[in-house]
């Protein structure tokens, strides 16, 4: 089954380069066939061989001569289109494989597929016209012996199924030790990949990296060495013995069936020099099998990976017509995706779900950690597929024929994004200028210069490369947006951009934008707050627009005194902003109460702190004067359990 994909591929890789190479590859070995055959007549002949045969020889020389060049030009080029086809048809095919499927696989699989594999079908497919070329050699000095004696020729097949029968077996040994070492370098592939992530830690820690090199690393890549060492010797004394045999066929043929058969001395001195002339492309032919072996062991090790070659191609790119950004309304119905966490036999499920999001608005989607937010944000965008359940786009469902033109209409950041160098697949004539306006609002100018779309660097912090991602995201200006963590390596002033001026901004342009976040600082920006418990929606809930920053009753919170962070524990909770007993909230620049704070206190009167001066932001200057309230030097108030906070609160 293996050589059969062997020669589907081979065939399909390029058929034109791979007809012409096997042609001309089949005529140089004929034409060496032929000179033999030239040779032994001319021997036979006597002393003054005749003009033909010079001719004949001189004719042949010449032929094989121009065919080896041209076979050998044709080689060059088989095996670059090979490793090029074969690398860009697999990277097609794993952008077409759905992510979770990816996602098992891993990426040091795909990596070994991406070099290794490819590697050992490009060496393959490079020899393979060089087996024909050798072949028809063989095959030539077969036709010559056999037109000589069909008796010798029937003996020396019987001769060749025999050896073929011994070479077979160990063969198949070799073989299973080279599986066993291809399997072996997936694991290898992955410690290379621990070895430059986790380099600072290793280097941090001695003991930690004598562990990981002697232990990990050296015990896995003496596994592989250890099974490609086995099954090259066992090859090459394969090898060995096919010469062996063929040496063993020659004394057969001179010594014994001479005294068996009426063989004349011309007949007997033709097939000799035929078969002496056949041990180098014998020789060849088995140096290669080794090589078709890999080749075999590789496309087999790409198919149990569900990257068969025959691709599937990506769906044709663009937004399919009534999905623009004049869509209204995206709608998930009864949506369930299940999943084996990595490293552990227990399945998540996420959903049921039952949401519909609306144009404009902008969704805070909060939890604990493994509650199932990114994998929500995933089935949003379309990278995960909903084992049931349907996502509904304006009436019109998300299938698997137009889900890749669902996905262009989303930007993302996710917490594990991946930045290019480059704005690609963005275009028009203000792109680069509305760019360059981004880097100077994310403070990136002085660092960060774009030229022809392209990053001057992207040597930079996780947070500045964060705000390179989201720049991207800007430019794409597509009608959905989803940032995963985006602000947790910002620091205080481009969170406040962040939430303060490019949400509302968004909203303001009709983006409809999904924020995972813990940054309960800013839950009063949002539209709506969906909270995630477990894969289940604990609640979702929308919150009045003033809390979302427009109008009167601008809700500004300045952070929970002890550093943690507040996650509603109801709908209640979060639409009214009440953190729980004892906490205040600040509107239009006046610290208040909450309502059972002022009646504990006896009237908003006696306790209220003294409004600010117009415009300027308090930030408490201590623990104790947040736990009294006080505005500053002086203020003598004092409110028990009282604790200033960041969520979004009644204002009135």
């Amino acid at each position: 089954m293996g050589e059969v994909n062997l020669l589907r591929f081979l065939w399909g890789a390029s058929r034109r380069t791979v007809v012409l190479s096997v042609l001309v590859g089949l005529l140089s070995g004929a034409s060496s066939a032929g000179t033999v055959a030239v040779i032994s007549m001319a021997l036979k002949g006597g002393a003054s061989p005749g003009t033909i045969l010079f001719w004949s020889f001189i004719g042949l020389a010449v032929l094989m001569l121009i065919s080896s060049v041209f076979s050998a030009i044709l080689l060059v080029l088989l095996g670059q289109d090979t490793v090029y086809e074969l690398r860009m048809r697999l990277s097609r095919q794993i952008l077409a494989t759905p992510l979770r499927q990816l996602e098992e696989l891993g990426s040091h699989r795909l990596l070994a597929s991406l070099t290794d594999d490819v590697n050992s079908v490009t060496q393959a497919v490079t020899l393979s016209p060089l087996l024909f070329v050798d072949l028809a050699v063989v095959l030539g000095c077969f036709a010559f012996i056999g037109w000589l004696s069909w008796e010798v020729l029937l003996v020396i097949l019987g001769f060749a199924v025999l050896g073929m029968f011994t070479y077979q077996l160990p063969s198949n040994a070799a073989n299973r030790h080279l599986r066993a070492a291809r399997d072996a370098e997936d694991a290898l592939y992955d410690h290379f990949r621990a070895l430059t992530l986790g380099t600072k830690e290793l280097k941090l820690h001695q003991g930690r990296q004598e562990a990981f090199l002697t232990d990990v690393l050296a015990k896995t890549a003496q596994t592989f060495r250890r099974y490609n060492v086995q099954g090259m010797m066992i090859y090459t004394a394969v090898g060995f013995w096919g010469q062996t045999l063929f040496i063993i066929l020659i004394g057969l043929l001179i010594f014994v069936v001479p005294r068996i058969l009426a063989i004349s001395p011309d007949t007997t001195t033709g097939f000799t020099l035929a078969i002496l002339y056949m041990i180098t492309p014998f020789a060849s032919v088995l140096n290669i099998i080794p090589s078709v072996a890999r080749a075999i062991i590789a496309l087999d090790k790409v198919q149990r990976l569900g990257l068969a070659l025959a691709a599937a191609p990506i769906a044709e790119e663009g937004q399919p017509e009534g999905w623009d950004g004049d869509w209204s309304r995206l709608t998930l119905r009864n949506v369930v995706h299940t999943y084996t966490r990595e490293g552990s036999s227990e399945m998540f499920s996420l959903g049921p779900l039952d949401l519909m999001f609306n144009r404009g608005e902008v969704i805070f989607i909060v939890g604990g950690n493994g509650s199932g937010k990114t994998t929500l944000a995933k089935v949003l965008t379309g990278l995960y597929v909903p084992e049931s359940g349907s996502i509904w786009l304006d009436g019109r469902e998300v299938t698997d024929e137009n889900r890749h033109r669902y996905r262009q209409l989303f930007s993302t950041v996710f917490s594990d994004f991946y930045l290019f160098d480059r704005l690609l697949g963005i275009s028009g004539e203000d792109f680069e200028r509305r760019a360059a306006d981004y880097l100077s609002r994310l403070e990136l100018a002085h660092k960060v210069t774009i030229e022809n779309g392209t990053f001057s660097t992207t040597s930079l912090s996780t947070g500045q490369r964060k705000r390179l991602a989201l720049l991207t995201a800007y430019v794409e200006d597509r009608p959905l947006y989803l940032f995963d963590e985006w602000a947790s390596d910002q620091d205080p002033a481009f969170k406040e951009i962040f939430y303060s001026e490019l949400l509302p901004e968004l909203r303001h342009r009709g983006r409809t934008v999904f924020v995972i976040t813990h940054d309960d600082h800013y839950f009063n920006m949002a539209d709506r707050l969906i909270k995630l418990d477990y894969g289940r929606v604990e609640f979702d809930t929308a919150l009045p627009r003033e809390r979302a920053g427009e109008g009167k009753g601008v809700v500004r919170g300045v952070g929970a005194v002890d550093g943690t962070q507040w996650v509603p524990e109801s709908p209640e909770e979060a639409s009214s902003g009440a953190a729980g007993e004892g906490r205040a909230w600040e509107v239009e620049g006046e610290w208040r109460l909450t309502e059972s704070q002022v009646a504990a206190q006896g009237g908003e009167d006696d306790v209220a702190d003294e409004r600010r001066d117009e415009g300027a932001q308090r930030t408490p200057e201590s623990r104790e004067v947040v736990q009294r309230g006080g505005d500053g030097e002086g203020e003598d108030r004092n409110v028990e359990r009282m604790q200033w906070t960041s969520e979004a609160q009644e204002g009135s």
